[in-house]
């Protein structure tokens, strides 16, 4: 049970169950709302990418293969990233004695930027097997990713967890202060609710992403704006947080965020100006341009079957006139010889 209240805000502490319910098989398997929450987040980002697909020219049956395999291998470079800075940065080796204890993600233990790195690894993989413009796919799974990092984060709510240290006083953000409890691990603290600064940060990412899509100029370019935007944000709210995985004396997220924002962030700025010296249109100049592109074609094929159309009769008028004069001149040459013979007549 987690006990959270945000005395800030006017809101008393409540309490919730971690667990949603129980299945009644293998003596009762408990399925939290952490991962009822995950779920519908990955539901939700395919649903997006079905919604860009027709977009971005990838056929539904090659994205059902791509989304199986990115949650498949997101979900274990999740849990890789994850125990293995646990175990160089944190020192937690002995947390990790068996093969079980690597592999137990009902334990806890994943990290957002082990599954984007696994999860993109296996879309890249996928699409060179399938001859697909991986830019294009990661264009339209990229927003897709932020939906379900919204709602992932307020799966951490519920568990009580992923919060940061304890917010100064007289600032802006003590306001949101948050206090949690939790049965059989801490008594009660007074925290920074980072799940929901970096939920919050998503959902505005999102919303700006979604409606200038159609703005890219370049495949690619969607996904640049997300890890930039990300990025960002994360490596801000990760120096808040009290559970950082660490690297020697740095928080690796921060430090991962950091370099996705610099280096998103130029990419960016290079091939869009590349793209625009280039003269290339954004997409949604080129959906506005198709139809009067398709009338100008088709007017066009309509002239030119006039124009054969016209063509042809000014032969088959030419080929009468030749005609008509063929006969013509026979009916002359015919009269002249007549007119000798009467003349030769006469002459005899």
């Amino acid at each position: 049970m987690v006990t959270i209240a945000f005395p800030g805000l006017g809101i008393e502490p409540f309490t919730i169950n971690k667990i949603a319910f129980t299945v009644p098989i293998f003596g009762g398997v408990e399925v939290r709302w952490y991962g009822l929450i995950i779920t519908f987040g990955i539901i939700l980002a395919f649903m997006y990418a079905w919604y860009r697909s027709k977009q971005e020219r990838v056929a539904i049956d090659d994205l059902l293969d791509i989304a199986i395999y990115a949650v498949i291998f997101a979900v274990i470079g999740a849990r890789i990233y994850y125990v293995l800075f646990d175990i160089i940065g944190n020192g937690a080796g002995d947390n990790y004695r068996s093969f079980i204890d690597y592999i137990a993600i009902w334990r806890g233990g994943i990290a957002i930027y082990g599954a984007i790195i696994g999860g993109a690894l296996s879309i890249y993989v996928v699409c060179k097997c399938k001859k697909i413009k991986w830019q294009r796919v990661f264009d339209m799974v990229s927003p897709g990713v932020m939906i379900g990092q919204i709602l992932g984060r307020w799966g951490n709510f519920f568990n009580g967890e992923a919060f940061g240290g304890v917010p100064q006083e007289g600032t802006f953000l003590y306001r949101f202060r948050m206090e949690v409890a939790q049965d059989y691990w801490y008594s009660g603290v007074t925290a920074h609710p980072t799940f929901f600064y970096e939920s919050f940060w998503n959902l505005i990412g999102f919303l700006i992403i979604n409606a200038i899509y159609k703005k890219k100029r370049f495949d690619g370019e969607v996904f640049l704006w997300y890890i930039t935007w990300y990025g960002f944000g994360r490596m801000l709210v990760e120096g808040l947080r009290t559970d950082s995985l660490w690297l020697g004396r740095i928080r690796i997220s921060q430090l991962v965020g950091a370099l996705c924002f610099v280096v998103g962030l130029a990419l960016t700025l290079i091939f869009h100006i590349k793209a625009v010296k280039k003269g290339t249109r954004p997409i949604a100049a080129l959906a506005v341009n198709a139809p009067e592109n398709a009338t100008a074609a088709a007017g066009s094929d309509e002239a030119s079957v006039e124009a054969e159309a016209d063509a042809a009769n000014n032969e088959e008028k030419s080929s009468d006139e030749k005609n008509i004069a063929g006969e013509n001149g026979e009916e002359q040459s015919k009269d002249a010889e007549a007119s000798e013979d009467v003349d030769s007549g006469e002459n005899r």
